[in-house]
């Protein structure tokens, strides 16, 4: 029953996390740096958990606030979310990841369940 109820609301919680990929929900304008810079410049990538990671391991500390400031916007969303789909927070963030590795475009960065980062094609 549980994983029945899950499937159902997974379509509403898929719907939500898509329209806020969609809506920009989680840029932030107050750095330089915009999430489509650092994504196109190949420096931070999706994750198969729902949050960016940063690709390189050198990375500028703008890059790094630009990642910690974004994946702290997506948590308090996928606990937003969590609670009014009666679900799980580790559900809705493998439901986001997947959304956000789908809608990632061909050139950018994703990291693999191995923990490599590869350009997606």
């Amino acid at each position: 029953m549980t994983s029945f109820c899950f499937l159902k609301n997974a379509r509403g919680v898929a719907a939500i996390v898509l329209a806020a990929f969609l809506a920009g929900g989680w840029a932030t304008p107050a750095l330089a740096l915009s999430l489509d810079q650092a994504k196109s410049q190949g420096l931070v990538g999706e994750q198969a958990d729902g949050y960016l990671g940063v690709v390189s391991p050198g990375a500028s500390s703008e890059v790094k606030a630009l990642v910690t400031d974004i994946n702290a916007k997506r948590r308090n969303e996928y606990q937003a979310i969590a609670k009014r789909n009666n679900t799980t927070l580790d559900k809705v963030e493998a439901l986001a990841g997947k959304k956000a590795i789908d809608l990632t475009p061909a050139g950018q960065h994703v990291r693999l369940p191995s923990g490599q980062w590869v350009k997606k094609k």
